[in-house]
C-alpha cells in the first residue's frame, strides 16, 4: 500500500462521537473568548496591561488558539474538565473586577445589577457572530491538519456514513456563520432590479470559482490523499459554496427574505423524503447503476451534488438567525432575552434530531439530510448563545470598570443620568491608550485567505512529514508552529490596515 493509499485509509470508514461531546468541544471556545476579556479588563486595571503588539498577539495566542488545539490532540478526553477549570477561572476575575469597581463601588450588588440592565450597547457588528465565524475557522485549520496525525482522535475525524464527528461540523458552521452575515441580510442588494441583483450574485462568486478549480487541479497534479466520499472525484468545498450561493440568491428573488426559515424547513423535509421514497439515496451510495460506478458527472460528484440541498437548508436558516441577532436592540436586557431564545430554539432542536435521529435516520454529512441539517443547526445556535451570554457577562465587567475596553466586544452607552463627557473622555482617553490589538478581528478580516493558507501549510507538511508515525509530542509541537505561523501571517495583515481580497 502506498503512503498516499494509507493516508487515505487513516481517515476513512470512521463512526464519529457523540452529539453531546462535539457541542462541548463547540461551546469551550466561547469561554476562551470571555475569560481572554476578562483578563484584559482585570489588566488593564491592575495597570499590568501591555501596550506591544508581540505580547498581545502572544496573549491572544495562548488563551485562544493553544487551548483549542490541545482539546483537539492531547486533552480531548477531559473537555468537561477543561471546560469547567476554565468557568472556574472566568468567575473568579469577574468576582476580582468586580471587588475592584470603579463604578458604583458601595452600591448593593442589586442596584449595580438593576443599573446595568438599563445600559445600551453600541456595535456596527455583532460580536457573538464575528467570534463565531472566527472559531469555526480556527477549529477547521487545526482539523485539517492534525487528522493526518495518530494524535487526532478518530472519533473527531469526518464520519463514512453516520454519525457526527468534529469535522462534520465544518461546513455545515461555515455555511451557517457565512449566511448570517451575507449581503441579503446586511441589506447589500436591496436596492435595484431583480436582474441586477443576480448579477451581483453571480459576480461575487467568480473568486470561489477560480479557487475550487485551482484546487482541483493541484490536488490531482501531486497525487494528494483524497477522501472520495466526502464530495466525489472533482467536487470540493468552494464549488459546494458556489453553488449554495446561487441558488439561494434564486430563492431570494421568489420568496420574502424574513421567511428564509419556511423555504429551510421545506426544502429539508421535501429532500428526506426524496431520500426516504425514492431512489436519490441509492444513487447517492451506489450510483446510478448500483454499483457505485465514478463514470459521469453525476457518479463522479454524487456526494457533493446532491448534498447540496442540505447545505442550501443550512444557509436559510443562517440567514433567518442574521435577521434575528442583527436586529437593533437598545438595552442590555433585551440581548439577555435573544440569548435566551437562542438557547431555547438550540435546545428544542436538539430534542427533534434526538427523535429524527431514533426514528427517521441518523446524521449524515454525506448526504447532509435532515438529521444533519438539525444538528448544525442546533450547535450553531448553541454555540451562538454561549457567544451572546459571554457578551453580555464580558458588558458587566466593563461596566464596573471605568474606561475598560476589550477589542471585539460591545462598547457601553452612558446612562441618562450619568455625566456623559466625563464618560465620553474616560473612553476617548482609553482607546488613545489601547489600539485595538486583536486576533479575533485579524483573523475575521482575512478569514478566506487564512482558509487558504491554512490549507497550503497543511499540503506542505503532508509533503514534508510523515505525519502517520509522528509521536505525540513531536505532532503538537508541529501543530502549535503551524497555528501560530499562520495566525501570526493575519495578525500582521491587519496591523498594516490590509485585506487582502480577489474581487
Amino acid at each position: 500500500m502506498s503512503q498516499k493509499q494509507m493516508k487515505e485509509a487513516f481517515v476513512s470508514n470512521l463512526n464519529g462521537t457523540s452529539v453531546l461531546e462535539v457541542t462541548q468541544g463547540l461551546c469551550f471556545p466561547a469561554f476562551c473568548i470571555l475569560c481572554r476579556g476578562l483578563l484584559i479588563i482585570f489588566s488593564q486595571h491592575s495597570s499590568s496591561y501591555s501596550h506591544t503588539w508581540t505580547t498581545r498577539f502572544f496573549m491572544d495566542f495562548v488563551v485562544l488558539i493553544v487551548p483549542l488545539v490541545l482539546t483537539l490532540t492531547i486533552l480531548s478526553s477531559s473537555i468537561p474538565l477543561e471546560t469547567l477549570t476554565v468557568i472556574a477561572c472566568g468567575a473568579w476575575l469577574l468576582y476580582q473586577i468586580y471587588q475592584r469597581r470603579t463604578c458604583y463601588a458601595r452600591v448593593p450588588v442589586q442596584k449595580v445589577l438593576a443599573n446595568f440592565l438599563k445600559v445600551s450597547l453600541e456595535s456596527e457588528h455583532s460580536p457573538a457572530i464575528t467570534c463565531f465565524r472566527v472559531i469555526n475557522s480556527v477549529f477547521t485549520a487545526i482539523a485539517i491538519l492534525a487528522v493526518d496525525f495518530p494524535l487526532f482522535p478518530r472519533r473527531f475525524a469526518k464520519t463514512e456514513l453516520y454519525g457526527t464527528g468534529a469535522m462534520d461540523f465544518g461546513v455545515g458552521g461555515f455555511i451557517f456563520g457565512a449566511a448570517m452575515v451575507c449581503p441579503e441580510v446586511r441589506r447589500k442588494y436591496i436596492e435595484g432590479s431583480r436582474f441586477n441583483y443576480l448579477r451581483r450574485s453571480l459576480y461575487s462568486v467568480w473568486p470561489l470559482v477560480f479557487l475550487g478549480m485551482g484546487r482541483l487541479i493541484s490536488i490531482k497534479s501531486i497525487g494528494y490523499q483524497e477522501h472520495l466520499t466526502e464530495y466525489g472525484v472533482h467536487w470540493n468545498f468552494f464549488f459546494t459554496i458556489v453553488v449554495v450561493k446561487l441558488i439561494t440568491s434564486l430563492l431570494f428573488v421568489i420568496f420574502p427574505l424574513n421567511k428564509s426559515w419556511i423555504v429551510a424547513v421545506s426544502i429539508t423535509v421535501v429532500y428526506q423524503l426524496a431520500l426516504d421514497f425514492t431512489p436519490l439515496k441509492r444513487i447517492l451510495l451506489y450510483g446510478t447503476d448500483g454499483s457505485g460506478t465514478r463514470v459521469g458527472l453525476l457518479n463522479a460528484n454524487r456526494e457533493g451534488i446532491i448534498s447540496l440541498l442540505g447545505y442550501v437548508t443550512i444557509h436559510m436558516a443562517g440567514v433567518q438567525t442574521g435577521l434575528y441577532v442583527l436586529k437593533k436592540r437598545a438595552h442590555v436586557r433585551d440581548w439577555i432575552k435573544v440569548t435566551c431564545w437562542l438557547f431555547s430554539v438550540a435546545v428544542s432542536f436538539f430534542v427533534s434530531l434526538y427523535i429524527v435521529q431514533v426514528n427517521i435516520e441518523a446524521v449524515s454529512r454525506r448526504m447532509a439530510n435532515l438529521a444533519f441539517c438539525l444538528w448544525v443547526v442546533a450547535s450553531s445556535l448553541m454555540l451562538l448563545s454561549c457567544l451572546l451570554l459571554g457578551d453580555v457577562i464580558l458588558s458587566f465587567a466593563k461596566f464596573l470598570i471605568k474606561g475598560a475596553l476589550v477589542p471585539c466586544s460591545w462598547n457601553l452607552t452612558p446612562l441618562p443620568t450619568t455625566d456623559k463627557k466625563h464618560s465620553e473622555s474616560l473612553i476617548l482617553e482609553a482607546e488613545k491608550k489601547e489600539p485595538s490589538l486583536c486576533l479575533i478581528t485579524a483573523l475575521n478580516r482575512n478569514q478566506l485567505l487564512f482558509f487558504l493558507l491554512s490549507n497550503i501549510t497543511t499540503g506542505l507538511i503532508n509533503l514534508t512529514v510523515d505525519t502517520l508515525h509522528s509521536g505525540t509530542l513531536w505532532a503538537f509541537v508541529v501543530l502549535t508552529i503551524y497555528m501560530f505561523t499562520n495566525c501570526l501571517v493575519m495578525y500582521i495583515l491587519d496591523l498594516q490596515g490590509k485585506t487582502i481580497k480577489f474581487w
